[in-house]
């Protein structure tokens, strides 16, 4: 063993590269139960304040205890490690909120222990699927509780997409090559490092960017009006994409149109990693040049420019019609809430219901399903199928419709656009295929459970493109998700925690090497 160095000394970054990933994360996440203890001992709300504490205190001291056993170890850079480490994140999202839902049951006596481990699962994996649809059956630390999670959930997988996903290939990096070729790129240098290493690099590179853009978010619902706790968890919730309300969405604030604004312009993080961060080889090109954000945008503009223009095209008759101000509203509530779904957040305008009207749409929730199943940007905390696939898709379609009209043509797009092209375009379409298979099973066995098909669809959609809040606005009527039988509440958590570490990356964890020896 190598002697310590003065630098070694300074900080826990040592100690931290030498445990695995998954008792770091059960340590951090325990500690992080202080958060809503002290806001709870704030409240004079002391039942609450124990059970966070004493939750935290165990789960910190039991992380310890191990992490003093075990010691500081070296880490393999071998593959059979990278996988190791993809396993310690499917683990993670199904054994951890295990541990996040004993102050939840805890605190809320009248709930049964299952309701809660799958709101913190809903919640880590920034799906936002709430079972508790009444906002005023949990008091302020248990809001606080939901929306952190989403937001420390969010926060892993900006860190782990790029020490974890990318050296694998996965996550849409399979796509380009960002992830196939990283020996000849910037990546390289993380190659040749450790898991623990890569991701604590990453946090210390990401961490004050994510803080820092959530509290600037914060500050600015502040000022457009909010109470600092729906001020904080609006913009927790928008950084995650969690969609994760005590209010029930910007629609029931007090920072009105202004403050939609402000998220608005958050929410466009989730379009493109490119937006925050230059890890990636794909952010040489510049966020101006960035495929994904470029699409987000463009589905943005014309989507609600086609609900717009509905009006006239449907000639249909609204009160106040051309009324210029309405016009406007209705446009930008449209344009709020496709970004919102888009993105996976689930949030709508205060002006949806005037966009609507508007445009005479009487199955809004269709539209709503389909933004959310494509989703926002690859290694962001959007879900759905990503941008970038959409993306690779249409340009293999558009090459061979080319191809019909030139069959003896050669593209001339560069080596990096024909990988998009071939390998790129077979990587997304199985990734489509898998998204179809899981999605139709996944409808199957709900509709074993007694659902009808309206809202096993409705559920599935969801809690595969991490989209909660389409259980509220995807069907004619909301689901009533506390009225599910506990199997179908199983099932939801095995579909959103597949959606948000992604098919591939599940079949990865079937590679013989992982489990050999």
């Amino acid at each position: 063993m190598r002697a310590a160095s003065p630098s070694d000394a300074r900080g826990l970054r040592p100690l931290l590269e030498g445990q695995p990933l998954f008792l770091v994360l059960f340590a951090l996440l325990s500690l992080s139960m202080l958060v809503p203890a002290a806001l709870a001992l704030g409240v004079e709300d002391f039942s609450t304040a124990r059970h966070f504490f004493y939750t935290s205190l165990l789960g910190t001291s039991v992380a310890v205890m191990i992490g003093l056993a075990r010691g500081a170890r070296a880490e393999e850079t071998t593959g059979r490690a990278d996988l190791l480490a993809l396993l310690s994140l499917f683990a993670a999202f199904l054994v951890l909120p295990l541990l996040l839902a004993v102050p939840f049951a805890e605190s809320l006596p009248n709930t049964h222990f299952i309701n809660a481990y799958v709101e913190m699962v809903s919640s880590f994996t920034t799906t936002g699927m709430t079972f508790f649809d009444d906002p005023r059956r949990l008091n302020a630390p248990l809001h606080l509780w939901r929306a952190q999670v989403a937001w420390m959930g969010g926060f892993m997988i900006w860190v782990c997409a790029a020490a974890v996903m990318a050296p694998l290939s996965l996550g849409g990096f399979e796509i380009t090559a960002a992830g196939r070729d990283e020996t000849t790129t910037r990546m390289a240098r993380f190659q040749r490092a450790g898991v623990m290493r890569r991701v604590v690099r990453g946090a210390i590179q990401l961490g004050p960017i994510y803080i820092g853009l959530t509290f600037a978010l914060c500050v600015l619902l502040l000022i457009a009006g909010d109470r600092p706790l729906v001020a904080l968890m609006h913009a927790m919730a928008t950084m995650s994409t969690s969609g994760i309300s005590p209010v029930g969405g910007p629609s029931h604030s007090g920072s009105g149109v202004l403050g939609e604004v402000f998220i608005a312009l958050f929410l466009l993080f989730a379009l493109s990693r490119v937006a925050f961060s230059s890890d990636t080889v794909t952010a040489r090109i510049g966020l101006h040049k960035d495929p994904e954000f470029r699409v987000g945008l463009s589905l943005v503009a014309v989507v609600p420019l086609l609900l717009f223009l509905r009006h006239w095209i449907g000639a249909f008759d609204v009160q106040a019609a051309d009324d210029l101000g309405l016009g406007f509203g209705a446009l930008w509530g449209a344009v709020f809430t496709v970004l919102s779904f888009l993105t996976t957040t689930g949030w709508e305008s205060q002006q949806w219901q005037t966009a609507q009207d508007w445009s005479g749409l009487t199955t809004p929730g269709m539209v709503l399903m389909g933004l959310s199943m494509i989703g926002g940007g690859v290694a962001t905390t959007a879900g759905g199928v990503k941008l970038l696939r959409v993306y690779t898709l249409y340009l293999q379609g558009r090459r061979e419709l080319d191809r019909l009209v030139h069959p003896s043509s050669v593209s001339g797009s560069g080596i990096t656009g024909r990988r998009i092209r071939r390998h790129g375009a077979f990587q997304a379409w199985v990734f489509f295929m898998l998204f179809a298979i899981v999605l139709a099973s996944s409808m199957t066995l709900l509709a074993l459970f007694g659902i009808n098909f309206e809202e096993a669809t409705v559920l599935s959609v969801a809690a595969l493109a991490n989209a909660g809040q389409l259980t509220v606005t995807g069907g004619a009527e909301p689901v009533a998700l506390l009225e599910l039988s506990t199997a179908a509440k199983l099932t939801l958590c095995a579909v959103m925690i597949m959606g948000r570490l992604e098919l591939l990356a599940i079949l990865a964890l079937f590679n013989p090497d992982l489990w050999r020896d």
